[in-house]
């Protein structure tokens, strides 16, 4: 991981470089707020960095709700 002063412009083969290691970490199971806080950059900078790598990104932690999980009841048992 190269060492990237907090705010400069990354541009070139540069970006190229990074956006791939984000991607390879990305990938292997990485938050993007893990990679922010490894590489000293903002979350969205590399939320674009990723997507702009055309990596597909995983869908948001925690519960889901579904409409037969909220709007039914269980049938009574008789």
């Amino acid at each position: 991981m190269a060492v990237l002063k907090k705010g400069a412009r990354i541009t070139g083969a540069e970006r190229t470089k990074l956006a791939t290691d984000l991607k390879k970490a990305y990938d292997k199971g990485t938050s993007i707020r893990e990679l922010a806080d490894k590489h000293g950059r903002s979350y969205g900078f590399v939320h674009r960095v990723l997507s702009e790598s055309g990596v597909t990104l995983r869908g948001r932690g925690g519960a889901t709700r579904t409409k037969t999980a909220a709007g039914k009841t269980k049938p009574r048992s008789k």
